[in-house]
């Protein structure tokens, strides 16, 4: 399917930008070409179409749902539905405060809000392009065994005495009225959530390109898998403390993953380091603060942190 991407990328390279061939810089620059022409057709594709189902599920209408389910099914549905409704940093607020005060059982809420941004579309895309459809599995079944567990454990703990008590206020009422659109319009939302989506990641995802081609090009093959393969039995907890200050686009840390996966850093120790920067970030946690107390937001990052460890671990021995 990308056959025609490789051969125009050969062409700018070799042709126009007349780069001898087998050399450490056209290898980097036909690498940058093929990756970000690649990787923003199936942003855009896969956006457009993420778009269109989100539009039956605006966050009033995930309130309901989830409101209605027991505590265990909440946490399943829950993290079902941070698939395809994935939130960015900034909506961590409103969605904590807005799940709460609907009634959402607040272990269902931590699992909406640790599958939101931890399995994203646009990585699961990238990774079923570079990986095939065994590594997106792999990434979105782990996904989802971590915001469960890890919404149930904070359920079981009994931490509401731990959240600010403003954010009980004003409990809403389950009736909400939600839009009936026509498909007409649904396609006009997915096509300008697309558009304001890429305007978004466009930068991040040319400087983990820049980034990941500089890698590809320059850096001695086995060189990183002598610091992180999977024989260290550090790398995986190394790879997530790295992550987490690494607040980064989600997009933009697909390129990477792919560059050190090809050059020997085992799969589970990058999926750690990509799922640390994408669920567990400092800006998340500086905004989370205005709504619980520090003592929560430990038990949060070290339970998902926990979870994610185990899981590079766990793909570092079958893979």
């Amino acid at each position: 399917m990308f056959y025609p991407i490789q051969l125009f990328a050969n062409w700018l390279t070799y042709d126009v930008f007349i780069i001898t061939r087998e050399t450490l810089l056209a290898k980097a620059v036909n690498f940058f070409i093929f990756d970000t022409i690649k990787i923003f057709i199936l942003i855009a594709v896969i956006i457009f179409i993420v778009s269109i189902l989100r539009s039956y599920l605006p966050p009033e209408k995930i309130k309901l749902i989830l409101s209605r389910k027991n505590k265990f099914v909440g946490n399943i549905l829950a993290s079902l539905l941070g698939i395809i409704t994935p939130f960015c940093t900034c909506s961590a607020i409103p969605l904590f405060i807005g799940f709460v005060q609907a009634g959402v059982p607040l272990g269902a809420t931590f699992s909406f809000l640790i599958a939101s941004p931890m399995i994203n579309e646009v990585v699961l895309i990238l990774l079923l392009g570079l990986f095939g459809w065994k590594i997106a599995l792999i990434y979105i079944i782990s996904g989802l065994l971590i915001s469960i567990f890890s919404g149930i454990i904070i359920e079981k703990l009994n931490v509401k005495n731990l959240i600010e008590p403003f954010v009980f206020d004003n409990s809403v009422n389950g009736n909400v009225d939600l839009p009936n659109r026509v498909m007409k319009e649904r396609i006009a939302y997915a096509f300008n959530y697309t558009k304001k989506i890429i305007k978004k990641v466009w930068l991040y995802i040319l400087i983990g390109i820049g980034i990941g081609a500089w890698i590809h090009g320059y850096l001695p093959t086995d060189f990183l898998a002598q610091y992180a393969g999977s024989d260290k039995w550090y790398a995986v907890p190394l790879a997530v403390l790295i992550g987490i200050p690494l607040y980064s686009n989600a997009a933009g840390i697909i390129p990477l993953v792919s560059v050190l996966t090809e050059k020997g850093v085992s799969i589970g120790t990058t999926l750690a380091f990509m799922m640390s920067v994408t669920a567990l970030s400092l800006p998340e946690f500086m905004i989370l603060k205005k709504v619980m107390k520090i003592k929560l937001i430990l038990i949060f990052a070290g339970i998902v942190g926990l979870g994610i460890i185990f899981t590079g671990y766990l793909f570092n021995f079958i893979l």
